[in-house]
């Protein structure tokens, strides 16, 4: 029986079946033809006729319209009792007034899993809210003469349109915004929790200090070049008066924890190498370097953190950071010196600049020690270089030009024509270090520069060598960390205002639970007339109050919180978001946290992951909110079970070749979209897909793209395009694939529809387990049959394992497209029973429903018009497989054929019996002989040798 593609039936037999309102083409519930083949029911759609793709369209816009509306009316389901709960959460955004692709892409990423879950009978929470505070609503408010909650509420409702129109399965009752006083109440009381375990502080510091945005950074804030993340300034250096969260004192857990995230890849290895970066642990010594000065007030020797004292014999100068107390002390009398610390600030921090310090020299310590070679017993130039960091360490370095890589170009740099002193090598022989160009940097060998040393290992002589200056008062063993307080003063107005009095007689106070929120004041004036700076200072009414203790006269603090603090703690409040006396209860926490399932992007991966397992730890543990256990028990606790980042979506960008200037759509002629033109020129245009941005004109407007083509082919195509981890380049032209293929299985869905399937019909296994039993005694008609069944089942149950695994793992996504598209192209070309085609049909619209819900749906409601909402919950709904795997395996296998080791054919011949040797052999030749390939190719041959490999699958024909 001849095999008919599924996009080419029914071109010209007339149509049967119906059509639905949601399609195209207008047309009225048919009904049955008077006769049916009198084999319809067993073979299927091969006997009846297609609807063609020209005629009618299925309208995927028109069933999102339809599913939205019919899913706003269901009703909760409990979660089903093989199934647990389950909380999946995207990243929430931020209300800049509209979704772009990247909003598109990781919000249906979360809504698919949700989706899956929930047809796996869990009792899922997909909550979303909005990170509504910070710099870019008040920059807006000023640039527009508005209120910043004004613009805010305004694109929270246009982006909350938006994110409806993806077909999303959002619990609205959970919704949030930072900006809500009913939410920052909360925050309030968090850092009041804080602070009263001392974890809360104010402290003058040097703080970096954005002139544009006119508001303090936290370090984590300010990029590589020193320039502010939010307005690309130069970040300029103060002392200021600060508030502090002392995230410090969890660094331990908080770099602990990182291997029970690595575990069966919870978290992405890159987000975790990061997050050990930034807390920078590192072990070692503090040195003492006796200080030589000349007519100059200095400290007799300078400190010096060092994670290498295998390499002290190597050290050639001193560098000391900007702000070191000893550069402020000889800056006061040193105007070269002063002049030098005033050009620091517009150079990259990576600059070779030093200021070689007059009348200083260092000593090392080890030249009091009799066996040191001379070269280290040499006085030591002292510098001031910008790449020495003042808030690590002791603000000071150590120049080992031989075993660092900024030491060495630093050294280079001002010492050119000096030797590099190298005191450790790869191996005793120093071999590969006998033509040093860059520094050796590993641990090896000590050479004959380290006098009585020579030849230990580097970890026995950083043992010895700080054991022997720790005797003389020279170096301690220490334990130094990156990672430096969190710093959340803002000096801005929308933000989460900090609930402290200060009072002049009793210090900082907090302000009083019963008084919270400690609500931002009206300021309309100071927005229309677009002022800058914080309006807060200024508001008299509201900064004047009495102090909670004394009653005496006192001032609000006037700063308001980094927004980081808001989207540390959110994920908490969803749980329980309507509890008006605290943050979230015991108990919701106990059925709700860790997230199951956190996505997001890379850009994170730092500072809010940090802030969040940071607060976490501290509520968790706290006795007002969590267990009272202190944060020595802060290790059993992480907010985030399993992290997803996605990655970036990029637009396709038109280049003029001749300038490099990004073109504008109006500017390129796309009449021929395989070679697009600039218009002014007639050249091609160069083609790039890059991250979308105004300044490009490579941006896509998701809503657009969903009206067009339905959010179901939107979701599909996305995914489709790449791994969940990878650079999305978007090609909307590309969509139509989906679109096509979701056409053919509507169609599908609908011919098996109409197909009789008598109503005893049992279930696929019992089918299968049945007619194995009378197998050996079919003829060749239901032979075949069963050949057509089995085939079809095989595939079904394969793609429901693929498949089933690439939601789980999440990362895969992009194969559960292509999977469900092979399966829909072998149950076309199957010759399979009525009954196995819907069942087989109905498997592959319920594994399409989490990334196609409206369409699924629409299909299932087809199949099953009875069965209510897929997504109901509290149902299994989604295939498992059913043990069938040996029941339909496949009654023939494939042979290939060579002769003299070269491949002639492969012929389809029946699984070999239980034969071996001689006996397979005969077996095997006869039925290849019974092929048409087998006769033509062998009929002839004369063989020497046949040689049966893999129980029959390669046949060799010596000749």
């Amino acid at each position: 029986m001849a095999m008919v593609h599924g996009r080419s039936i029914g071109r010209s037999l007339p149509r049967i079946g119906c059509s639905s309102s949601y399609h195209t083409a207008a047309s009225s519930r048919c009904s049955l033809p008077s006769r049916l083949h009198p084999q319809a029911s067993l073979l299927g759609l091969r006997r009846t006729s297609w609807r063609s793709y020209a005629s009618t369209k299925l309208n995927l816009p028109a069933l999102d319209s339809k599913w939205r509306e019919k899913w706003a009316t269901l009703q909760p389901a409990a979660a089903h009792e093989e199934a647990g709960g389950k909380y999946v959460l995207p990243m929430f955004p931020y209300p800049s007034g509209y979704l772009h692709l990247g909003h598109l892409r990781v919000y249906a990423i979360a809504d698919v899993i949700a989706r899956f879950h929930t047809l796996q009978g869990s009792k899922v929470v997909l909550p979303m809210g909005w990170d509504a505070f910070g710099l870019p609503a008040e920059n807006a408010a000023i640039e527009r003469g508005i209120n910043p909650a004004t613009w805010t509420k305004a694109n929270i409702a246009k982006m909350k349109e938006q994110l409806d129109l993806m077909n999303g399965s959002w619990d609205w009752s959970r919704e949030l915004a930072t900006c809500d006083p009913a939410f920052y109440k909360h925050t309030q009381k968090i850092f009041l929790a804080l602070h009263a375990n001392g974890l809360a502080y104010q402290a003058e510091a040097e703080v970096n200090y954005d002139p544009v945005d006119k508001t303090v950074l936290a370090n984590e804030q300010v990029d590589a070049n020193g320039c502010s993340w939010r307005s690309g300034a130069k970040v300029e250096k103060r002392k200021l008066k600060q508030w502090f969260l002392r995230i410090s004192e969890f660094r331990d857990s908080l770099l602990k924890d990182l291997e029970v995230l690595s575990k069966d890849e919870a978290w992405p290895e890159r987000v975790l190498t990061m997050q050990r970066n930034w807390l920078g642990r590192s072990t070692g010594a503090t040195v003492k370097f006796p200080v030589m000065s000349f007519n100059q007030s200095v400290n007799a020797a300078i400190e010096v953190f060092t994670s290498r004292p295998d390499t002290l014999f190597g050290v050639q100068y001193l560098a000391l950071a900007s702000t070191h107390p000893v550069v402020a002390d000889l800056a006061k009398s040193d105007p070269e010196l002063q002049a030098f610390l005033d050009t620091l600030p517009g150079l990259p921090p990576d600059s070779k600049v030093g200021y070689l310090l007059p009348h200083l020299r260092a000593i090392n310590p080890l030249a009091y020690h009799e066996g040191t070679p001379e070269a280290t017993r040499q006085s030591l130039p002292v510098y001031v270089a910008p790449y020495v960091l003042g808030d690590y360490g002791e603000g000071a370095v150590m120049g080992v030009p031989g075993h660092d890589v900024r030491d060495h170009a630093f050294w280079k740099t001002h010492h050119a024509n000096e030797p590099v002193r190298v005191v450790l090598a790869a191996s005793e022989d120093e071999s590969t270090t006998a033509m040093l160009n860059e520094p050796f940097i590993d641990h090896g060998t000590m050479t004959e520069h380290s006098g009585l040393f020579k030849g230990k290992t580097s970890k026995e002589t950083s043992e010895m060598l700080v054991t022997t200056l720790e005797e003389a008062g020279l170096a301690k063993k220490v334990e130094k960390w990156r990672l430096r307080d969190w710093l959340v003063s803002r000096q801005r107005y929308w933000g989460t205002p900090i609930p402290i009095i200060h009072c002049g007689s009793c210090g900082p106070v907090p302000v009083p639970d019963e008084q919270l929120p400690v609500e931002l004041p009206s300021v309309e004036h100071h927005w229309a007339e677009k002022k800058a700076g914080n309006p807060l200072e200024s508001q008299e009414d509201w900064v004047n109050t009495a102090c909670p203790k004394c009653s005496g006269p006192a001032k609000r603090d006037t700063d308001t919180m980094d927004t980081f603090v808001d989207s540390s703690w959110y994920y908490m409040r969803f749980i329980d978001p309507h509890n008006q006396e605290a943050p979230f209860s015991a108990e919701q926490a106990k059925a709700h946290l860790p997230v199951d399932l956190y996505i997001g992007g890379i850009e994170h991966a730092i500072l809010h992951l940090l802030y969040s397992r940071f607060i976490y730890k501290f509520l968790m543990t706290s006795p007002s909110l969590g267990s009272g256990e202190g944060k020595e028990a802060a290790d059993k606790y992480e907010p985030f079970k399993r992290l997803i980042t996605q990655g970036m979506v990029h637009g396709k960008t038109y280049i003029d070749p001749s300038n490099g200037r990004f073109l504008k759509p109006e500017e390129v002629d796309l009449s021929d979209p395989a070679k697009p033109k600039v218009v002014a020129t007639n050249e091609l245009a160069t083609v790039s897909y890059e991250k979308m941005s105004k300044s490009k004109y490579n941006g896509v407007d998701p809503t657009a793209i969903i009206a067009q083509n339905g959010a179901d082919a939107t979701r599909a195509h996305m995914l489709f395009q790449a791994p969940v981890s990878d650079i999305l380049d978007w090609d909307g032209e590309k969509i139509v694939g989906v679109t096509r293929w979701l056409s053919r299985v509507h169609e599908f869905v609908e011919k098996v529809a109409l197909l009789p399937v008598e109503a005893s019909t049992t279930t696929p296994k019992a089918y299968f387990e049945d007619a194995s039993e009378k197998l050996a005694s079919m003829g060749p008609k239901e032979q075949a049959q069963w050949d057509a069944d089995a085939q079809v089942w095989r595939d079904v149950q394969k793609t429901i394992t693929s498949v089933t695994t690439s939601y789980n793992q999440v990362y895969s996504l992009n194969t559960v497209v292509s999977d469900l598209m092979i399966l829909t192209n072998a149950i076309e070309r199957s010759s399979a029973t009525p009954m196995i085609q819907r069942e087989a049909v109905s498997s592959l619209i319920r594994m399409a429903a989490p990334i196609t819900p409206a369409f699924a749906e629409e299909c299932w409601a087809t199949l099953s018009p009875n069965s209510g909402s897929l997504f109901q919950g509290g149902k299994i709904l989604f295939p498992r497989t059913d043990g069938t795997e040996k029941l339909v395996q496949s009654r023939s296998q494939p042979c290939a054929v060579q002769v003299n080791g070269k491949m002639k054919f492969v012929a389809e011949i029946p699984k070999p019996p239980a034969f071996k040797g001689d006996e397979l052999r005969e077996w095997i030749v006869g039925e290849l002989m019974r092929t048409n390939n087998g006769k033509a190719t062998l009929g002839e041959l004369k063989p020497r040798k046949v040689i049966v490999v893999r129980e029959g699958r390669l046949v060799n024909f010596v000749v």
